[in-house]
């Protein structure tokens, strides 16, 4: 297993995702996506440490700067500024209230990251999850995402994860 070099500062793992599951609109605006997330990357600095962008869903493991807790805002940010100039999906009468599009799932999942075992594992859950949902048979297939950069780095082979043809049983998350 690859020994993954950590950022300073709290690290955590998220996944978001769409309201409207089954969906491909984060692959379809994967540009907008990249764009409001480097907006707002500027303005509200955090580091991507791993990331992969899948059709109705974001897998991230993020490191703010010390003493910065404030994923929340961030993640806000992005689902906002993504959401503005897309049209609305079917909503309910509190998210018209409440002046949300029905895009994103109201909320999402968070986890701190304890220690390095915990780190490695998020990051291969990550880079695998588009071979988990049967998306590409192999990791290097799926083009959204930071696997890539971990390949030019020498973190990861190209061939890492193997090839779903080669997995039996099933995933759950």
């Amino acid at each position: 297993m690859p020994r993954y070099v950590r950022a300073k500062g709290s690290v955590f793992f998220f996944t978001v995702a769409l309201a409207q599951r089954p969906s491909n609109l984060l692959v379809e605006e994967v540009d907008r996506l990249r764009r409001i997330y480097q907006t707002v990357q500027r303005g509200h600095p955090f580091e991507t440490l791993a990331i992969c962008v899948l059709p109705d869903h974001i897998h991230a493991l993020w490191a703010l700067p010390d003493g910065d807790g404030d994923f929340s805002t961030r993640w806000s940010l992005i689902k906002g500024g993504f959401s503005r100039g897309l049209d609305a999906r079917a909503r309910s009468m509190r998210k018209i209230a409440k002046r949300e599009k029905g895009i994103w799932q109201r909320r999402y999942w968070e986890h701190a990251i304890r220690n390095d075992e915990d780190f490695e594992r998020h990051v291969d859950y990550i880079h695998f999850n588009p071979v988990k949902h049967r998306h590409v048979r192999r990791v290097c297939d799926w083009p959204h995402s930071s696997f890539h950069r971990f390949v030019e780095q020498g973190l990861l082979a190209l061939d890492w994860g193997g090839d779903l043809r080669n997995i039996q049983g099933s995933f759950g998350e």
